[in-house]
Order: structure tokens, then sequence, then C-alpha cells
């Protein structure tokens, strides 16, 4: 059970259910790494992990905070100390140049998240550095000069013929003995302990969040070690994605791009860069909170659950409509978990909408998907949920009833809302009222329409 830290191969005899930012600073004593929230919300934890995929190291950001130790065997991972020099790095140096810290508690997180983008293999623009950074949050300096300092980095972006590590190595942005990486990993052992009974964790993004002082005492069966659960495949009109696969993994695969056109802003709306790098499909499902934004978005495709016991080839299928019994409630044995989350590609439109109080890393107060066919202004068939209205993610069987085979127009569409706030039970909390919640259904509904098919009922 190995993994590289920084320039060091660590051979893990603590608890794989420990944090990865606990191992960091208490048992390697590497304070760069600063522990803020402790719930991926802030940023200042940030690390980069590094998977070899096909001989090629791929670097991505993550929030340590809420990384279990077992879901890094087999990587590299990358603190403040692993990319220090004797010099500073560019992106220490923009830092520096554009007065882009204050206090410094966060200045490690902004640091690691933009050196990421060093080793991204894809071309880099103002947009994608801002997006690099859009887990990290400030408290002092109002984040223009952070910006400034991102924007400093274009100027350092052509890599010149080299390849991407090669390149970020020539500029300085990591030290030379990134070269040895994938050599290193793939010497490693990665075997772990076959663990036949003990609590499911995939990434781990709200497990640890609850519970994470007590996880190193439990036995944990880490999922995303499993590689027939990183999967993504299209076979005869059928996706399958693995219960592992990551919201980054699903975000980036041509495939699933394909299918969805506007995937990118979807998927922007859910989380953030770090934690959409370490968030598991499976884990966004089997959380079963009523705002759940995979939950609304994959029981608009009408998708199949794939539920396997551990140590077995059996199979069960269930839809998710099916899956969710009440709050927090699920149609899943204990020593059950799902394997594969499948749904037929769509063949009319889609779309996901939401609404919380900030773009980033915020809970939904009401989020909703639509996939609708329709034939000569005719609705062929149509599959809508909600997030924020229910005691659980909602499909809306009652509106899909009435919806289907009729002309679309806006009379319908007024009279389709009603049979919605009919059918939904919203509560108020500290996201909003009943009232306001209702309205936001309704004004998602109709979002749908004035977006897909410039109908609007208002």
């Amino acid at each position: 059970m190995y993994f590289i830290l920084n320039q060091e191969t660590i051979n893990v005899t603590v608890s794989l259910g420990t944090t990865l930012l606990d191992f960091i600073r208490y048992n390697k004593q590497l304070m760069g790494t600063k522990i803020g929230c402790r719930e991926g919300d802030c940023g200042a934890c940030t690390v980069l992990i590094g998977s070899l995929e096909n001989g090629e190291v791929q670097y991505k950001s993550a929030t340590s905070c809420i990384t279990p130790l077992g879901n890094i065997i087999g990587k590299h991972i990358v603190t403040v100390e692993g990319i220090n020099q004797a010099q500073l790095t560019p992106v220490q140096s923009a830092m520096v140049a554009q007065n882009g810290t204050q206090c410094g508690f966060c200045t490690v997180g902004f640091v690691m998240s933009l050196t990421g983008t060093a080793l991204q293999n894809k071309p880099q623009s103002a947009t994608s550095l801002i997006a690099a950074i859009d887990g990290n949050i400030c408290r002092c300096t109002g984040y223009k000069s952070i910006e400034k300092a991102a924007f400093q980095l274009l100027e350092n972006s052509e890599n010149g013929g080299d390849s991407v590590l090669q390149s970020a190595i020539k500029k300085g942005f990591v030290p030379a003995y990134f070269a040895e990486i994938p050599t290193r990993l793939t010497q490693l052992s990665v075997e772990t302990t076959v663990i036949s009974d003990g609590i499911f964790v995939g990434g781990g993004t709200d497990l640890y969040v609850q519970r994470h002082e007590e996880m190193p005492e439990l036995s944990v069966i880490h999922l995303v070690q499993n590689s027939e659960l990183n999967q993504i495949s299209l076979h005869q009109h059928i996706f399958r994605l693995g219960g592992a696969v990551t919201v980054s993994q699903m975000e980036n695969h041509p495939d699933v791009q394909a299918a969805f056109p506007n995937l990118g802003t979807y998927i922007k709306l859910i989380s953030s860069t770090p934690i959409r790098n370490i968030a598991t499909l499976a884990g966004n499902l089997v959380n079963a909170s009523p705002i759940g934004d995979l939950s609304a978005f994959f029981l608009a495709l009408d998708a199949n659950l794939i539920l396997k016991k551990q140590n077995s080839t059996t199979e069960k299928i269930i839809a998710l409509k099916d899956f969710y019994q009440g709050y927090k409630q699920i149609n899943k044995l204990t020593d059950e978990y799902i394997a594969a989350i499948t749904f037929t590609k769509p063949k009319g439109d889609f779309n996901f909408e939401k609404v919380c109080k900030r773009t980033h890393l915020d809970i939904a107060t009401v989020n909703s998907a639509i996939q609708i066919e329709t034939k000569d202004n005719v609705i062929q068939s149509v599959h809508l949920s909600f997030g924020g209205v229910f005691a659980f993610p909602f499909y809306a069987q009652n509106t899909i009833n009435f919806l289907q085979q009729k002309p679309l127009s806006k009379q319908l569409l007024i009279e389709a809302n009603k049979i919605l706030q009919s059918e939904i039970k919203p509560i108020s909390d500290v996201r909003g009222s009943e009232a306001y919640k209702r309205l936001l259904a309704r004004q998602l509904f109709y979002a749908h329409f004035i977006t897909l098919f410039e109908v609007n009922p208002l």
C-alpha cells in the first residue's frame, strides 16, 4: 500500500480511513497545507493528485481535508513543499508581483490550484485559469489581485513543442524530479487488504464532512480502487458510467460531451473544480440529499442503477426514480453498492437548471432537469425532475403524464405548472421559504422551455 508524497515513497501504516490532510500535517509534518473549513469549501488544503494514465501522470487539484487516504494509493500527491525550489515558481512569483496575498492563510491553496494548470494537457485561457481557482476562497484580497496573478501566467502558457511535463519543468513550475514520477508509479506496490465487511466509501466528499473524526476508526471499503467502477462506455446508445467515475471524468469524456452539448454549463453549477475532481457519481446519488444536483440530472435521464455486493458478480437493476423512498431512505441493502449508472443517450433535448446563493460550491435552493422529445411541436416523451421541493429527489410523474402527447404552447405550460405545484411539497428552511421554493420550481420549469424552445409562459 504505497503512494508518493512529493519526492518520498510512502508505505501506508495508518488507517486508510484517515484524511489525506491529517496524514500530511500530523504524520509527515508538512504544514504548508492548511486546515480551514474541513468541508472542502475554502480550498486552503488544496493539493495535487497525480494518477498514472496511459504512461503519463495526469494531475488534478483536490481538497485533502475530505480525501480518504485509501483513495490515493498508487498515486502522486503534491503539496506546496513538493513544488518549492531555490527560486520562486512562476505561480509564486505572480502572486508576489500582483500582491495576491494578505494574511496568507489561503495562499498555498491558490498556488497549488494554479500550478495544476501548468500540468494540464489543454490550452490555457483567462477563463480556464479563473475556473481552476473556483474552489479557493480568500477573505482578504477581494480576488482582483489574485485574478491578475492568474492572468500573468498566460505569458508562460506556450510549451514550444515540449510535452506538458517537460514544459512545466523547464519553466520552473515544478521541480525536475517530476520527470521520474511516471516510472516510479509503475513500480509501486498498490495492493490493498481486501475487506469483505465495512463501510463503502466513494469520493468521500460528503461522508468526510459529516464523520471525518470517526472514519479512521472504521473498516472502510474504498470503491475508487476498483478499476471496474472507473469506466465510462457507450454501447448501442446505452451509457454505462461506473459508480466511482468522478464528476470531472464525466465532464471530460468525449462521448458524454457529444451527448450533452451544454454539459460544461451544467457542470459549472455543480460544486467546484477540486470537489468535482474527487466526487463520485454514485456517492452523490446514494447520499440521497433532497437537493442533490446529480440526482436531478440522472432522474431526468430516466437512469437505472446497477447494484452489486462485495465479491459477487450478481447485478441488481433498479430505476433511479424508485431508488428514493423517503428522506435519506434508499432502496439499497447495507451490503450493496452502486456499481454503475446506465441511461439511454438522449434523443431529444436536455436542460439542467439550478438556483443557489453563489455559483460554486453552494447547495441548491431548487434545481431541476428535463429531457424532452418533440415532433411537429407535439411532446412525444418527457422526463422532469426537481430537487429542493420534496423530501427526496423528485421525479414529477403527474406533471409528466399531463404533458405527454400534447401540443407545446404557453397555455399548456401554465396548466402544467398547476399540476406541478399540486405534487411538490417544499418546506421552509434556511435556504428559503416554501413560497419561494414554489416560485423557483415554476421559474425553473418555465426556464427549460424558454431555453430549449423559446416558449415563455410569463
